[in-house]
């Protein structure tokens, strides 16, 4: 519903996060057929919910893959069985409607347990599932924060990178706020498109970085000597922070008798220290 929200035709993107999901079931074997097919299908299962106004449910992948099988074409039953594991099979997970209440205001999605196999498809329904979140908040005047940790695994992904530059580009005209958090910068330095994100951010926040890292960002980001030893062997809670045009060091140490201290530390001593009863 959230790209209705956003003034135009929601076909066209909805067909093209479908091709995704099957450009990943099939690899390499998607062909001109299969991709007529499956916009042919996207049609005649949205069409009807967007012309009720968006009443009732939304169709999902199991009423998708019941329009490819009545198909005629022997194309279409190729797709339907590729597709079979993820929509009827035992990885079926995304298939149904969700049982998450989506108007809650603080939604985690986690991939971890995913598997090889589901990962993919997965990670591609949370990324639609947020950009539609983030029309929707903005049509109801709301703002929308997005934080998303381990951000350099995404960029071994077309798909997922493709996204993110898509939010980097959007997000801000629709009072949406994309944040990026990694331990492993220099993986996203060797992707061009994380470099472009990277050199095109408002706000950066640099802890300690290795001797490579630091080169490749102070290249990327025309960081002078000076500016860049705050990251060399820094301090827990401290580094650089890029606002704008200015780099302004920081030191963030907190009191470890203190309250706050125990709810943010992620050092494992410390929150062994932490009574279950605890605040």
């Amino acid at each position: 519903k959230g790209y209705a929200d956003d003034g135009k035709d929601p076909l066209p993107d909805k067909s093209e996060f479908v091709l995704s999901l099957f450009e990943q079931i099939m690899q390499d074997d998607l062909k001109a057929q299969h991709r007529s097919i499956i916009d042919r299908c996207v049609q005649a299962v949205y069409r009807p919910y967007i012309a009720s106004g968006y009443k009732g449910n939304a169709p999902t992948l199991t009423d998708l893959q019941a329009e490819i099988k009545k198909q005629p074409e022997p194309e279409a039953q190729e797709l339907a069985l590729a597709a079979e594991l993820f929509i009827s099979g035992s990885l079926s997970i995304f298939a149904q409607k969700t049982n998450v209440d989506q108007n809650n205001r603080l939604t985690s999605y986690n991939i971890l347990d995913l598997g090889e196999q589901l990962l993919p498809m997965g990670m591609l329904v949370i990324l639609e599932s947020i950009y539609n979140r983030v029309i929707q908040n903005w049509r109801s005047g709301r703002r929308t924060w997005v934080f998303v940790d381990e951000f350099s695994i995404f960029f071994r992904y077309p798909f997922a990178t493709n996204f993110f530059l898509r939010m980097w580009k959007q997000v801000r005209k629709r009072a949406g706020y994309m944040t990026g958090i990694t331990q492993n910068v220099g993986e996203m330095l060797t992707s061009k498109d994380a470099c472009w994100m990277l050199a095109n951010s408002e706000f950066l926040i640099m802890l300690s970085q290795s001797a490579s890292d630091r080169a490749a960002l102070a290249e990327l980001l025309n960081i002078s000597d000076t500016q860049l030893s705050y990251v060399e062997n820094a301090d827990p809670g401290c580094g650089l922070m890029k606002f704008g045009g200015a780099f302004i060091p920081f030191v963030n140490s907190f009191p470890e008798d203190t309250e706050l201290y125990k709810l943010m530390t992620t050092k494992p001593a410390d929150r062994e220290q932490v009574k279950p009863n605890g605040v």
